[in-house]
Parts: structure tokens; sequence; C-alpha cells
């Protein structure tokens, strides 16, 4: 009899204990599946950049992984274009001086023959423009991190399933990494003496 009143004390003292809250942390495991984590690497974090992090911290990390793989996949296109022989017409100043007169690559930038200091402070102010008024989300209508179309640009989009939006993503992500790799392989590779980037293209 002791032992029954004892124990329903006990539970009667139970229901007004206060709870145990769940603690707020993300382990990496909440991030195994995202976008971006498949074969063959899977899950790839080696400098521990998201140990104890949140969710807020995991898209911004993923917004700047695809604003620098769009911008290497615009760089290596261009190392590609203007490696080939292909310029815009006409001058690049007031003297004259012709868009093929200047080196490709990154001599355009460091070598003897570069852009005039005032040119490629027009570029800087240029990609800071996009960067600060452009490319954003103005309209608060974006379904990811990077998602800049703000009910102007679709091309398509909006009818598009739910697989298939995933794996265009995903598309747009593993050609952003590996454009990553190729412009710093080209980078790499220009200073190389006497084995021009060109050789990349044509395999020798």
């Amino acid at each position: 009899m002791k032992t029954t009143i004892l124990a329903t004390l006990l539970s009667a003292a139970a229901a007004f204990a206060p709870t145990k809250q769940a603690v707020q942390t993300t382990s990496l495991s909440a991030f195994q599946n995202e976008l971006g984590a498949q074969e063959p690497l899977g899950f790839y974090d080696p400098w521990g950049f998201l140990v104890d992090a949140d969710q807020e911290r995991f898209d911004r990390l993923r917004y700047v992984e695809l604003k620098h793989g769009r911008i290497s996949m615009l760089a290596f296109l261009g190392q590609i274009v203007t490696r080939a022989g292909i310029h815009l017409p006409g001058s690049i100043d007031t003297d004259g001086d012709s868009f093929d007169s200047f080196p490709d690559g990154l001599a355009a930038l460091f070598g003897e023959d570069a852009i005039p200091t005032a040119g490629l402070a027009q570029m800087v102010a240029f990609v800071g423009f996009l960067e600060l008024v452009v490319m954003k989300d103005v309209t608060g209508e974006a379904e990811f991190p990077g998602d800049f179309r703000n009910g102007a640009l679709d091309f398509g989009w909006d009818t598009f399933g739910p697989q298939t939006k995933l794996r265009k993503r995903a598309i747009e992500l593993n050609n952003g990494r590996a454009a990553m790799m190729g412009i710093l392989g080209l980078m790499m590779h220009e200073q190389i003496e006497g084995n021009p980037v060109i050789g990349v293209f044509i395999g020798y």
C-alpha cells in the first residue's frame, strides 16, 4: 500500500516538473542530405566550416559557393573565347587602343602591357554595382540561396517539377565547382614558362 501511495505522489509531482528543452544546435548530420552532397565524395567539409553551424550559416555558405561558381564559369568561358582570338571590336579607350591589344588572362591585369589602372578601376566599380544592386533577391521571392530571378527572369523555371528543379540546381552547383577548379588550373598553367594555356585545350 505504501509503495502504491509513493508511486502516485511521484507521478503527480512529475506532472509539474519542468520539461527538458531540446538543445538548439545543428550537427553535421543535418546537412548530410543537402543539395550538393552526392557521389563520389558525398558530404564534404574538410575545413569544418559547418561544425556547429545553423541553417542560416549553411545558406550563406551555399550562396557564396554558388556565386563563386558562377563567376568561375564566366571566367573560364572568357579564357576560352579570348585565347581563341575573339575580342570585342573597336577601341577600349580614347587613345584608340583596341581590345585585342591587351594580353589575355592574368597578364591583362598584372603583366607589362596590363590594362591601365583607370580601366581596372572601372571594371571593379561595375562588378561592385552588380554585387550591391543587381545580383540580389530584391523582391523577396527567391526559392533558394542565389535565386535572383526577382519575378523577371524565368526561362520556364516555374513549369518544372520539384525533382527537375533539384536536378538543375545540382547541375549548376557541380558546373560551378568544376569551373572553380578549371579557372584555378588555367591561372596556374599560365605561369608555366613555355607552356601556354591554349595547350590545355588542344592537348599538348
